[in-house]
C-alpha cells in the first residue's frame, strides 16, 4: 500500500482529517521527564499512543529532533508508529529541496533512514531538485505552495507576467506536471482561507496539508469550507503545539487525546 492509499484509507477508517504534529520541546515536557535521558522518545511515544485513534497521520518535525541530537529517537519513533499503529502514515516535515545529487541523499534520509511515508519539500529549485522524491511512487511528496507564516507574502504572492501569483503557478505545475505518479500533495496554510479556495480551484482533488490551526490561529470552519473536496476529504489538517502541550501535568497524554479528538470532531462538524 502506497502513501496515498494509506492516507485515504485512514481518512475513512478513523473518520479523521487530523494530523498530529510531533515537535518536541523538552522545556515544555511535564516534570516527570526532567531526569529522563530518553525523554524525547518517551514523550512523543506517549502522545502518539494517546492520539492515534483520532489521527489520519503523524508529522514529526525533523529540526526539533536534530537540534537535540535526537535523530535516534526520531528513527525509533517512526518505527514505533509503524509497529504499534500500522496503517497510520508518517509525514517527515523536513522541507527538503536541493540540486539533484544532494536531493538523492535527502530522499534516502527521509524514506530509507527514517522510514517516513512522505516528506515535505521546497519547490524553489525546480523539478529536478525534487525528482528523487517524485520518482518514489510509493511515497508522498508534500510540496510547499502557500505557507502559513506571515512572511509567505514576501515571495509567494509575487505576480508573474500572466497576472497570476507565484503560489498559483506552483500549484498548477505540481498538479499538471509533477504529479505523474499520483503521489503529490500541497502545503497550503489555514491562515489564508481565500488562497485555500483559489488553490483548490486550480488543482482539483489534489490533497492539501494544512498547517496553521491551533497555535497559529487558523479557522477550522474556513479551512473546511474553502478546501475540502467534493467527498468531504482532501485535507490533512495539522496541529502540533495545541495537542502536544495541552497539559503540562501528569495528564499530558490524556489531555493530548482530548485535544486531538476535539479537533477531529470540530473538523467533521463542517464536512
Amino acid at each position: 500500500m502506497n502513501f496515498m492509499e494509506a492516507l485515504r484509507r485512514r481518512w475513512d477508517k478513523a473518520n479523521s482529517l487530523v494530523c498530529v504534529g510531533l515537535d518536541p520541546e523538552p522545556a515544555k515536557f511535564p516534570a516527570r521527564f526532567a531526569r529522563d535521558e530518553d525523554a524525547v522518545f518517551g514523550f512523543c511515544r506517549d502522545i502518539v499512543d494517546a492520539t492515534a485513534e483520532f489521527a489520519c497521520c503523524f508529522k514529526p518535525q525533523i529540526a526539533h529532533f536534530a537540534a537535540l541530537a535526537a535523530e535516534g529517537a526520531l528513527r525509533r519513533l517512526v518505527a514505533h508508529i509503524h509497529d504499534a499503529h500500522p496503517g497510520i502514515p508518517v509525514i517527515l516535515d523536513a522541507k527538503r529541496g536541493d540540486i539533484g545529487s544532494t536531493a538523492r541523499h535527502y530522499a534516502a534520509e527521509a524514506f530509507d533512514r527514517y522510514r517516513a511515508d512522505a516528506v515535505t519539500a521546497n519547490p524553489y529549485l525546480g523539478r529536478d531538485s525534487l525528482l528523487p522524491f517524485l520518482e518514489r511512487g510509493d511515497k508522498g511528496v508534500v510540496v510547499l505552495c502557500r505557507t502559513s507564516n506571515p512572511g509567505a507574502t514576501d515571495f509567494q504572492d509575487i505576480v508573474a507576467a500572466d497576472g497570476l501569483p507565484l503560489y498559483q503557478h506552483v500549484a498548477e505545475t505540481v498538479a499538471r506536471e509533477w504529479n505523474t505518479l499520483g503521489n503529490c500533495m500541497l502545503v497550503v496554510g489555514a491562515t489564508w482561507p481565500e488562497q485555500l479556495h483559489e488553490v483548490r480551484a486550480v488543482v482539483g482533488d489534489l490533497p492539501f496539508l494544512v498547517p496553521g490551526v491551533g497555535a497559529q490561529g487558523g479557522d477550522v470552519a474556513a479551512v473546511v469550507a474553502n478546501a475540502k473536496t467534493a467527498d468531504g476529504t482532501g485535507l490533512v489538517v495539522s496541529s502540533s503545539r495545541a495537542i502536544l502541550y495541552a497539559s503540562s501535568g501528569d495528564d499530558y497524554a490524556t489531555a493530548a487525546a482530548t485535544a486531538a479528538q476535539a479537533l477531529r470532531d470540530e473538523i467533521n462538524s463542517y464536512r
